[in-house]
């Protein structure tokens, strides 16, 4: 079995809960070998606030509930990480909670942390970049940014919950949205989402419960 390398990184919006359940789904999964995880200034701001816990990087891998051995937490700062090289083995790299800011400096080619150095190689060795924009609503630089973003190689998948299912908690939206990137990255692993032609087996469940 071929082992994926993924690089997520965590910055600066809401619906960092979303991260934790990426990655808890990355822990769990036998085809994921290593993660390399980014947690940005504010994304650590913004786990402290949703989670009540600290901003320090041992408080927001507790929060995160990022403790595998195959997860290593890597210094967004640090210039010189490993993620900063087309020589070092990333698959693949999801950024959820994406900021707008962030979309920007990629769009930009602006490599003012690992966060997005990361991203520009991924781009530049052609390589899966997903971004998780949590923006709304959207102006006209969003906008072209998501642009640039995309005609550069990267999917723009915002952070945006399907309603059909019939979801009746947070956490089901949330587990919804992981397991739909995960599909579209190759990882799924549950088919309970998906259209047969009439219904979902997540919809079948939960209208029963009503």
């Amino acid at each position: 079995m071929t082992h994926q390398s993924v690089t997520v990184a965590v910055t600066g919006a809401g619906g960092t809960g979303v991260a934790k359940a990426l990655l808890a789904a990355l822990q769990r999964d036998d085809r994921v070998g290593h993660v390399d995880l980014l947690v940005s200034a504010n994304g650590r701001k913004l786990v402290a606030f949703e989670f009540q816990t600290g901003e320090d990087p041992e408080s927001v891998v507790r929060a995160l509930e990022a403790t595998s051995p195959k997860v290593r937490f890597l210094d967004p700062d640090d210039m010189a990480g490993p993620v900063t090289s087309g020589s070092y083995p990333s698959d693949m790299m999801i950024i959820l909670p994406c900021a707008a800011g962030v979309l920007g400096r990629i769009a930009h080619g602006q490599s003012e942390s690992l966060v997005e150095r990361a991203a520009d190689v991924m781009l530049k060795q052609r390589r899966r970049l997903v971004l998780c924009l949590r923006e709304a609503p959207l102006n006209l630089i969003h906008l072209r940014n998501m642009v640039a973003v995309t005609e550069a190689g990267a999917t723009v998948y915002p952070m945006i919950p399907t309603y059909y299912n019939l979801p009746e908690t947070l956490a089901q939206l949330r587990d919804e949205f992981v397991e739909r990137v995960l599909q579209f990255l190759g990882l799924s692993s549950t088919d309970r989402y998906q259209w047969d032609g009439s219904d979902t087996a997540a919809r079948r469940k939960h209208s029963r419960g009503r």
